[in-house]
């Protein structure tokens, strides 16, 4: 069973981080996914850096810009994590744009992540109907899971096709917006989540876009799996490196 099924089967809210691979420093990616298991993290979403992220806020664009210009490519993430599964035990997902993949070549780039024991992607720019036609059986072949976004404009036909195409969890956009943290979320965020709880989904959803704290993590998994952290974080390794995780984590849970 992929491990991210295994992990959406317990009985807890699921802290899921994002951070870019090569950021602060091009080598910080094996240390960065060893601590954050470490400290209690239960799913990890390693950004792989583009230098056209259409959904990204200013924050991870920066990190990405920063981590390219350290160096990172997609090869170099495959090397750094070659052997990775020999110290981490939790579901690990690549998140990026289709372009890196397409110059990489699709079944390749699913090869490599089996090889390796990456259990998901994450490809915002990669429509459902597509992935659908012409890439599933490639993933399912290499036993991925592709996680699909959702936002609050999202048509209800569209959310169950994508459910029904989906065997992992479905990413729930908070909001229209580009990522990033905010103070809360309104009675709108609150009615959408509502919302699609209520439609019985097979796939458990995992909310994302402005969370950075305890007050957003429990109010977006109310009656979410679980939620993801990415621009808070990033702006917490911006400030204090990467040696305070357990500090940012531990304020989060």
């Amino acid at each position: 069973m992929n491990r991210i099924t295994q992990k959406l089967q317990e009985d807890k809210k699921i802290l899921s981080i994002y951070f870019s691979a090569g950021y602060p420093n091009l080598n910080d990616t094996v240390q960065m996914i060893q601590d954050l298991e470490k400290n209690g993290v239960d799913l990890i979403e390693i950004g792989l850096p583009f230098s056209d992220p259409l959904a990204d806020g200013p924050t991870i664009q920066a990190s990405s810009t920063t981590a390219l210009h350290n160096g990172m490519t997609t090869q170099i993430l495959f090397d750094q994590l070659k052997n990775i599964r020999e110290s981490v035990k939790i579901p690990l997902i690549i998140m990026g744009y289709f372009n890196p993949m397409l110059q990489y070549g699709v079944e390749a780039f699913c090869q490599k992540c089996a090889e390796i024991g990456i259990d998901g992607l994450i490809i915002p720019d990669l429509p459902v109907d597509v992935y659908a036609d012409e890439y599933k059986a490639i993933f399912e072949k290499y036993g991925l899971i592709n996680v699909f976004l959702i936002t609050p404009q999202t048509s209800e036909e569209r959310i169950r096709f994508i459910d029904s195409v989906s065997n992992g969890f479905i990413y729930m956009v908070s909001s229209a917006s580009v990522t990033g943290s905010q103070a809360g979320f309104g009675d709108t965020q609150e009615t959408y989540f509502e919302r699609i709880a209520d439609m019985n989904l097979k796939n458990p959803q995992i909310v994302g876009f402005g969370i950075s704290n305890k007050e957003t993590f429990n109010q977006a998994t109310k009656y979410a799996k679980g939620a993801i952290i990415g621009s808070a974080f990033i702006k917490h390794l911006a400030e204090n490196g990467s040696g305070k995780i357990a500090e940012f984590v531990g304020e989060i849970r």
